[in-house]
């Protein structure tokens, strides 16, 4: 049977965490396997793998096929390498000191590659953390600023209204729009059209008041003379008459006159 060295998806949904498994190449992925040699955990910074080395080469010497992805990790831990200084023993190239040897160099700089790489990945991090922090610091330092100086602007203005009510309240007393809205009290306007007041016109038309016939009708007035009483009344019509009859005699006197001159 063929087998493979391959992956099985464990974990939950957007963090997935992988087994490395041997299974049959004909078993599902996350189906049955013959045995788990590691572990594989991407959420990480560089991403930790975790390898049984021993069973790995032993599956990769007796003909296990690693899919892409784990031939990756294989590689990344030296399992391949391992493997192919093997080959080399049993050609008779190398002897297996020698193997040991180069190996060891190799994972000793492999080693400090993976370390270098995960203290300028920390130091990429405190960088970031310290920035944002400083950045922080920054804004609230400018926020405060900002605030001193608007309570500063209003302390000054408060000082100046205070000292100009104090010092110079003519400025409140002398708007004597107040005061003096004697526009209101004295509105020339309204005082100015002394036509109205000047009626003197009407006041003046002294030949209103002069005729005095008008107050004269105290003949009007007069005439009260005390309205003669039903009795007297006929008195009048007596005398009338006599005032009628004179000026007929008084008459043909003066017609005499005439003829006698």
């Amino acid at each position: 049977m063929a087998t493979k060295i391959r992956l099985a998806r464990h974990g939950k949904k957007g963090k997935p965490f992988y087994h490395i498994v041997i299974a049959d190449s004909r078993a599902k992925r996350d189906g049955r396997y013959i045995e788990r040699i590691g572990s594989y955990d991407p959420n990480k910074n560089p991403a930790i793998i975790d390898i049984n080395f021993d069973r790995a080469l032993y599956w990769v010497g007796v003909g296990a096929q690693p899919t892409d992805t784990v031939r990756g990790m294989l590689s990344y831990r030296g399992v391949l390498y391992k493997n192919h200084l093997l080959k080399g023993v049993v050609k008779g190239a190398l002897t297996e000191a020698q193997v040991e040897d180069k190996f060891n160099k190799w994972m000793a700089e492999k080693d400090s590659k993976i370390e270098s790489k995960i203290s300028s990945l920390e130091n990429a991090e405190q960088k970031a953390i310290t920035d944002s922090l400083n950045a922080e610091k920054e804004k609230n330092a400018a926020r405060a600023k900002a605030i001193a100086e608007a309570e500063a602007v209003q302390i000054t203005k408060a000082e100046q209204e205070t000292a100009e009510s104090e010092d110079a309240p003519v400025a409140d007393e002398t708007p004597k729009s107040e005061d003096a809205p004697k526009v209101e009290d004295a509105p020339v306007a309204d005082e100015t059209p002394k036509e109205e007041e000047t009626p003197k016109a009407e006041e003046a038309p002294k030949e209103e008041e002069a005729p005095k016939a008008e107050e004269a009708p105290k003949a009007e007035e007069a005439p009260v003379e005390e309205a003669p009483s039903k009795e007297e009344t006929p008195k009048e019509e007596e005398e009338a008459p006599k005032e009628e009859e004179t000026p007929a005699e008084e008459a043909p006197k003066e017609e005499e006159r005439k003829k006698e001159e």
